[in-house]
Protein backbone atom coordinates (compact mmCIF):
# COMPACT_ATOMS: atom_id res chain seq x y z
CA UNK A 1 0.00 0.00 0.00
CA UNK A 2 2.91 2.10 1.01
CA UNK A 3 4.84 1.32 -2.34
CA UNK A 4 1.39 2.36 -4.34
CA UNK A 5 0.68 5.22 -2.38
CA UNK A 6 4.41 6.27 -3.48
CA UNK A 7 4.29 5.40 -7.16
CA UNK A 8 0.60 7.88 -7.25
CA UNK A 9 2.45 10.68 -6.11
CA UNK A 10 5.12 10.72 -8.48
CA UNK A 11 2.66 10.23 -11.19
CA UNK A 12 2.94 12.97 -13.69
CA UNK A 13 -0.73 13.86 -13.23
CA UNK A 14 -0.13 13.98 -9.73
CA UNK A 15 3.62 16.59 -10.21
CA UNK A 16 0.77 18.04 -12.50
CA UNK A 17 -2.01 18.42 -9.72
CA UNK A 18 1.22 19.81 -7.38
CA UNK A 19 2.48 22.72 -9.31
CA UNK A 20 -0.91 23.91 -10.43
CA UNK A 21 -2.00 23.90 -6.88
CA UNK A 22 1.22 25.51 -5.66
CA UNK A 23 1.14 28.33 -8.10
CA UNK A 24 -2.41 29.13 -7.46
CA UNK A 25 -1.66 29.36 -4.05
CA UNK A 26 1.06 31.70 -4.68
CA UNK A 27 -0.38 33.99 -7.13
CA UNK A 28 -3.32 34.34 -4.63
CA UNK A 29 -1.13 34.89 -1.76
CA UNK A 30 0.77 38.03 -3.91
CA UNK A 31 -2.88 39.37 -4.28
CA UNK A 32 -3.69 39.46 -0.63
CA UNK A 33 -0.40 40.97 0.21
CA UNK A 34 -0.02 43.23 -2.06
CA UNK A 35 -2.07 46.20 -0.69
CA UNK A 36 -0.25 45.23 2.89
CA UNK A 37 2.87 45.69 0.99
CA UNK A 38 2.41 48.51 -1.45
CA UNK A 39 1.24 50.52 1.92
CA UNK A 40 4.35 49.29 3.66
CA UNK A 41 6.30 50.83 1.02
CA UNK A 42 4.35 54.23 0.79
CA UNK A 43 4.63 54.71 4.65
CA UNK A 44 8.23 55.15 3.89
CA UNK A 45 7.63 57.74 1.03
CA UNK A 46 6.88 61.41 1.37
CA UNK A 47 3.20 62.33 0.68
CA UNK A 48 3.66 63.91 -2.45
CA UNK A 49 5.23 60.55 -3.53
CA UNK A 50 2.20 58.89 -2.75
CA UNK A 51 0.04 61.17 -4.90
CA UNK A 52 2.21 61.25 -7.96
CA UNK A 53 2.75 56.85 -7.59
CA UNK A 54 -0.53 55.96 -5.60
CA UNK A 55 0.03 52.75 -4.04
CA UNK A 56 2.31 50.67 -6.10
CA UNK A 57 5.26 48.20 -5.00
CA UNK A 58 8.52 50.59 -6.59
CA UNK A 59 11.48 50.15 -5.21
CA UNK A 60 13.03 53.18 -5.25
CA UNK A 61 15.02 53.70 -2.29
CA UNK A 62 16.17 57.54 -3.37
CA UNK A 63 12.55 58.58 -2.58
CA UNK A 64 12.64 56.51 1.19
CA UNK A 65 12.40 57.72 4.43
CA UNK A 66 11.66 57.61 7.81
CA UNK A 67 10.15 61.13 8.03
CA UNK A 68 6.46 59.87 8.01
CA UNK A 69 7.25 57.69 11.09
CA UNK A 70 9.29 60.62 12.42
CA UNK A 71 6.38 63.06 12.10
CA UNK A 72 4.15 60.08 14.08
CA UNK A 73 5.91 59.90 16.50
CA UNK A 74 6.87 63.47 17.52
CA UNK A 75 4.52 64.80 19.79
CA UNK A 76 3.17 66.68 17.32
CA UNK A 77 -1.03 67.96 17.47
CA UNK A 78 -1.49 65.45 14.61
CA UNK A 79 0.50 62.85 16.47
CA UNK A 80 -1.54 63.29 20.01
CA UNK A 81 -4.48 63.39 17.80
CA UNK A 82 -3.86 60.14 16.47
CA UNK A 83 -2.59 58.14 19.63
CA UNK A 84 -6.05 58.90 20.92
CA UNK A 85 -8.01 57.31 18.13
CA UNK A 86 -5.58 54.80 18.73
CA UNK A 87 -6.32 54.49 22.56
CA UNK A 88 -9.82 54.92 21.72
CA UNK A 89 -9.85 51.62 18.91
CA UNK A 90 -7.82 49.30 21.81
CA UNK A 91 -10.43 50.17 25.04
CA UNK A 92 -13.35 49.40 22.48
CA UNK A 93 -11.99 46.33 20.85
CA UNK A 94 -10.29 44.86 24.19
CA UNK A 95 -14.21 45.26 26.09
CA UNK A 96 -16.29 44.15 23.11
CA UNK A 97 -14.45 40.78 22.22
CA UNK A 98 -13.64 40.18 26.19
CA UNK A 99 -17.34 40.34 26.53
CA UNK A 100 -18.58 39.21 23.46
CA UNK A 101 -16.55 35.73 23.92
CA UNK A 102 -17.95 35.47 27.46
CA UNK A 103 -21.79 36.05 26.41
CA UNK A 104 -21.87 34.15 23.31
CA UNK A 105 -19.82 31.22 25.32
CA UNK A 106 -22.44 30.68 27.89
CA UNK A 107 -25.35 31.34 25.13
CA UNK A 108 -23.95 28.38 23.26
CA UNK A 109 -23.08 26.45 26.49
CA UNK A 110 -27.11 26.40 27.39
CA UNK A 111 -28.62 25.58 23.98
CA UNK A 112 -25.47 22.80 23.50
CA UNK A 113 -25.20 21.38 27.14
CA UNK A 114 -28.91 21.35 28.45
CA UNK A 115 -31.94 19.73 26.85
CA UNK A 116 -35.10 21.66 27.32
CA UNK A 117 -38.17 22.46 25.43
CA UNK A 118 -38.02 24.98 22.41
CA UNK A 119 -34.16 24.13 22.60
CA UNK A 120 -33.78 23.85 18.82
CA UNK A 121 -36.42 26.90 18.02
CA UNK A 122 -34.26 29.17 20.07
CA UNK A 123 -31.23 28.12 18.56
CA UNK A 124 -33.24 28.34 14.67
CA UNK A 125 -33.92 31.84 15.77
CA UNK A 126 -30.54 32.65 16.00
CA UNK A 127 -29.37 31.67 12.82
CA UNK A 128 -31.90 33.55 11.35
CA UNK A 129 -30.58 36.55 12.40
CA UNK A 130 -27.28 35.92 10.65
CA UNK A 131 -29.61 36.07 7.47
CA UNK A 132 -30.90 39.76 8.37
CA UNK A 133 -28.25 42.32 6.71
CA UNK A 134 -26.84 44.84 9.19
CA UNK A 135 -27.95 47.99 7.34
CA UNK A 136 -31.46 46.72 7.88
CA UNK A 137 -30.77 47.14 11.25
CA UNK A 138 -29.43 50.39 11.51
CA UNK A 139 -32.37 52.40 11.87
CA UNK A 140 -33.85 50.32 14.57
CA UNK A 141 -30.67 50.39 16.60
CA UNK A 142 -29.65 53.88 16.04
CA UNK A 143 -33.22 54.80 17.61
CA UNK A 144 -32.53 52.48 20.35
CA UNK A 145 -29.30 53.96 21.38
CA UNK A 146 -31.23 57.36 21.61
CA UNK A 147 -33.94 55.83 23.19
CA UNK A 148 -31.28 54.27 25.97
CA UNK A 149 -29.23 57.95 25.56
CA UNK A 150 -25.67 56.44 25.27
CA UNK A 151 -25.32 58.13 22.10
CA UNK A 152 -21.53 59.89 22.00
CA UNK A 153 -20.79 56.72 24.38
CA UNK A 154 -18.23 53.88 23.76
CA UNK A 155 -21.02 51.72 25.52
CA UNK A 156 -23.48 52.55 22.42
CA UNK A 157 -20.99 51.21 20.34
CA UNK A 158 -19.65 48.37 21.83
CA UNK A 159 -23.30 46.71 23.53
CA UNK A 160 -25.18 46.05 19.66
CA UNK A 161 -22.54 43.53 19.15
CA UNK A 162 -22.08 41.42 22.34
CA UNK A 163 -24.43 38.84 21.27
CA UNK A 164 -22.89 38.05 17.96
CA UNK A 165 -25.31 34.85 15.94
CA UNK A 166 -21.88 33.59 14.29
CA UNK A 167 -20.16 33.51 17.54
CA UNK A 168 -22.68 31.87 18.94
CA UNK A 169 -23.54 29.44 15.93
CA UNK A 170 -18.97 28.83 16.12
CA UNK A 171 -19.23 27.78 19.60
CA UNK A 172 -22.22 25.86 19.76
CA UNK A 173 -20.37 23.49 17.03
CA UNK A 174 -17.40 23.59 18.85
CA UNK A 175 -19.21 22.64 22.34
CA UNK A 176 -21.18 19.68 20.27
CA UNK A 177 -18.02 17.80 20.02
CA UNK A 178 -17.19 17.55 23.47
CA UNK A 179 -18.24 14.74 26.07
CA UNK A 180 -21.02 15.61 27.88
CA UNK A 181 -19.79 12.88 29.98
CA UNK A 182 -18.06 15.33 31.57
CA UNK A 183 -20.82 17.40 32.89
CA UNK A 184 -22.48 14.28 34.41
CA UNK A 185 -19.13 13.17 35.98
CA UNK A 186 -18.34 16.81 37.57
CA UNK A 187 -21.82 17.06 38.63
CA UNK A 188 -21.75 13.48 40.57
CA UNK A 189 -18.57 15.00 42.16
CA UNK A 190 -20.53 17.86 43.67
CA UNK A 191 -19.48 20.98 41.18
CA UNK A 192 -22.28 23.30 40.47
CA UNK A 193 -23.08 24.47 37.11
CA UNK A 194 -21.13 27.35 37.18
CA UNK A 195 -18.09 25.60 37.98
CA UNK A 196 -18.65 23.01 35.58
CA UNK A 197 -18.81 25.66 32.85
CA UNK A 198 -15.76 27.69 33.55
CA UNK A 199 -13.54 25.44 35.19
CA UNK A 200 -13.80 22.37 33.05
CA UNK A 201 -15.45 23.19 30.03
CA UNK A 202 -14.20 26.73 28.89
CA UNK A 203 -10.75 25.73 29.06
CA UNK A 204 -11.19 22.84 26.34
CA UNK A 205 -12.91 25.31 24.18
CA UNK A 206 -9.46 27.43 24.23
CA UNK A 207 -9.46 26.75 20.20
CA UNK A 208 -12.93 28.17 20.18
CA UNK A 209 -12.25 31.33 22.04
CA UNK A 210 -9.00 32.23 20.22
CA UNK A 211 -10.43 31.60 16.45
CA UNK A 212 -13.56 33.46 17.53
CA UNK A 213 -11.19 36.68 19.52
CA UNK A 214 -9.33 36.79 16.44
CA UNK A 215 -12.20 37.63 14.48
CA UNK A 216 -14.34 39.65 16.65
CA UNK A 217 -11.14 41.68 17.26
CA UNK A 218 -10.65 42.47 13.45
CA UNK A 219 -14.07 43.36 13.35
CA UNK A 220 -14.15 45.73 16.29
CA UNK A 221 -10.69 47.31 15.44
CA UNK A 222 -11.70 47.89 11.68
CA UNK A 223 -15.34 48.96 11.83
CA UNK A 224 -16.14 52.55 10.55
CA UNK A 225 -19.96 52.40 10.29
CA UNK A 226 -21.45 52.16 13.75
CA UNK A 227 -19.14 54.03 15.37
CA UNK A 228 -19.56 56.73 13.01
CA UNK A 229 -23.44 56.71 13.91
CA UNK A 230 -22.84 57.14 17.25
CA UNK A 231 -19.57 59.03 17.98
CA UNK A 232 -19.95 62.56 17.47
CA UNK A 233 -16.94 64.00 19.20
CA UNK A 234 -13.27 64.02 17.90
CA UNK A 235 -11.98 63.32 21.23
CA UNK A 236 -14.13 59.99 20.85
CA UNK A 237 -13.24 58.59 17.21
CA UNK A 238 -11.92 55.35 17.23
CA UNK A 239 -8.46 54.99 14.46
CA UNK A 240 -10.61 54.06 11.48
CA UNK A 241 -13.04 57.26 12.00
CA UNK A 242 -9.82 59.78 13.09
CA UNK A 243 -7.88 58.36 9.95
CA UNK A 244 -10.57 59.24 7.72
CA UNK A 245 -11.05 62.53 8.96
CA UNK A 246 -7.45 63.49 7.51
CA UNK A 247 -9.50 63.01 3.97
CA UNK A 248 -10.42 66.46 3.67
CA UNK A 249 -11.26 68.63 0.47
CA UNK A 250 -9.13 70.92 1.80
CA UNK A 251 -5.86 68.94 1.57
CA UNK A 252 -4.87 65.40 3.27
CA UNK A 253 -2.09 64.51 5.82
CA UNK A 254 -1.00 61.36 4.04
CA UNK A 255 2.18 61.67 6.86
CA UNK A 256 -0.28 60.67 9.07
CA UNK A 257 -2.44 58.60 6.86
CA UNK A 258 -0.23 56.24 5.22
CA UNK A 259 2.40 55.63 8.55
CA UNK A 260 -0.33 55.63 10.52
CA UNK A 261 -2.49 53.16 9.20
CA UNK A 262 0.40 50.06 8.58
CA UNK A 263 0.96 51.41 12.90
CA UNK A 264 -2.75 50.28 12.94
CA UNK A 265 -2.20 46.70 11.60
CA UNK A 266 0.07 46.01 14.75
CA UNK A 267 -2.39 45.05 17.27
CA UNK A 268 -4.58 42.48 14.86
CA UNK A 269 -1.42 41.09 14.11
CA UNK A 270 0.00 40.56 17.37
CA UNK A 271 -3.42 38.73 18.62
CA UNK A 272 -2.93 36.61 15.47
CA UNK A 273 0.95 35.35 16.31
CA UNK A 274 0.04 34.95 19.97
CA UNK A 275 -3.23 32.56 19.20
CA UNK A 276 -2.37 30.87 16.05
CA UNK A 277 -1.72 27.52 17.21
CA UNK A 278 -5.13 27.42 17.90
CA UNK A 279 -6.81 29.04 15.40
CA UNK A 280 -6.59 25.27 13.00
CA UNK A 281 -8.42 23.51 16.16
CA UNK A 282 -10.60 25.99 16.25
CA UNK A 283 -11.77 26.81 12.64
CA UNK A 284 -12.03 22.78 12.10
CA UNK A 285 -14.30 22.18 14.74
CA UNK A 286 -17.38 20.09 14.29
CA UNK A 287 -15.86 19.12 10.57
CA UNK A 288 -15.45 15.26 12.09
CA UNK A 289 -17.51 13.59 14.35
CA UNK A 290 -16.67 10.64 15.96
Amino acid sequence: MSQMHKDLSHSPKHIALSVLGTGFFVVLCGIIAFPVLAGLLASFRPGTELIRKGLAIDLDFSTMTLSNYKYLLGGNEDSRKYFMWYRNSLLITIVSVVLTLLICYFVSYGLTMYNFKLQNLLFSLVIATMMVPFEILLLPLYKEIIALHLIDTYVGVIIIGLCNASTIFFFRQYLTGLPKELLSAARIDGANEYYISARIIMPLAKPAFASMGILSAMGSWNAILWPLLVLKGAQKFTLPIGLNTLLTPYGNNYDVLIAGSMFGILPIFVVFLIFQKYIIDGMTAGAVKG
